[in-house]
């Protein structure tokens, strides 16, 4: 019987709770690694079930740049969206804008949010319509370079996803907010209307000690559904200890985990070609990350994440002395 859902097939070797990334090596057989589970291919045949009321409110943060906010937002929101599900991605970086880049959209936002709040446009003229997923919705929140009015801050941000909410065309199943950088306003207005977060974060101290810092605001601001994505693992360097474990980071921050992403040389090409990875044939290692992420998100579900073997120490010229 032929899948409701072909474009799930690609990824039809990997269960959402399932990595072997993360798996060490010894544990799996090349017979294991070649043969797909028939759970995890039963798994993948099946369109995600939706957990929660909708529209579910998620904000994407991390507090530090650079550790992939935009791209995560990018690819969940796609990939959500081919799961068949309507979302409205909102980047809410004044004046910063990425997020209609890395979609490919840049050439298609005439209105933002701004525009519908004085009055200038429609709420629904401002949305841009992915035309090669159309369940997915960007929304703007101003021109790139640009400053928000005084006035626009967390209850202007938190009118528009109610506008979303009742709007004619019914509201969508995900409003995803692409937070920008730092906690100062911006951070402030975007969190104001989620009531969900994913913490994206990569395993460095930098980048961890940012994302502890973010995860006490979001929960002093009443967000206490918050799961954390880790970006730009390496398991080569892992091994030889000269990066955290994502065992690690978790003992760190303390949050249910919703993806892995490996480090992938793809994600630059896709980030200058405004073609997100999920939409890679053959998928990428990355991508099905992304995927996997999104299928957890529907379903309130999270992973478990392996030790990774650690590599022996070589042992040098010293060492039969001792060193």
């Amino acid at each position: 019987m032929a899948s409701p859902f072909p474009h799930l097939l690609p990824s039809i070797h990997l269960s959402p709770s399932y990595s072997p990334l993360f798996l060490p090596s010894k544990i799996l057989s090349p017979q294991h690694r070649r043969r797909p589970a028939v759970s995890a291919a039963l798994q993948w045949n099946r369109k995600p079930q939706l957990a929660g009321e909708t529209p579910r409110v998620v904000v994407v943060t991390s507090g530090k740049g650079g550790v992939g906010k935009t791209t995560t937002t990018a690819n969940v929101g796609l990939s959500l969206a081919r799961f068949g599900f309507s979302v409205v991605a909102i980047d809410a970086d004044a004046g910063l804008r990425n997020l209609d880049l890395l979609l490919g959209l840049e050439n298609r936002v005439n209105y933002t949010a701004v525009e519908v709040l004085n009055g200038d446009c429609r709420l629904d003229q401002a949305l841009v319509r992915d035309r090669r997923c159309p369940s997915l919705e960007l929304l703007c929140i101003s021109k790139p370079r640009s400053k928000l009015p005084l006035g626009f801050g967390a209850k202007a941000l938190t009118w528009v996803v109610d506008a979303l909410r009742s709007r004619p065309a019914g509201p969508p199943h995900f409003v995803l907010i692409d937070c920008p950088a730092g906690i100062d306003a911006g951070f402030i207005t975007a969190i104001a209307p989620a009531n969900e977060a994913v913490l994206v974060t990569t395993p460095d101290i930098t980048a961890l000690r940012d994302a502890d810092r973010v995860t006490g605001l979001l929960e002093c601001d009443g967000i206490r559904d918050i799961k954390m994505i880790v970006n730009r693992v390496r398991t080569d360097l892992i091994r030889g200890e000269d990066m955290m474990s994502v065992l690690d980071v978790q003992e760190m921050l303390g949050l249910a985990l919703l993806g892995v992403i490996p480090e992938d040389s793809e994600v630059i090409k896709s980030t200058n070609r405004g073609y997100p990875l999920v939409l890679n044939k053959p998928p990428t290692m990355a991508g099905l990350a992304f995927e996997q992420a999104a299928w957890r998100l529907v379903e309130q579900d999270t992973m478990t994440a392996v030790m990774v073997e650690e590599e022996p120490k070589k042992k040098g010229f010293f060492s039969f002395f001792g060193g």
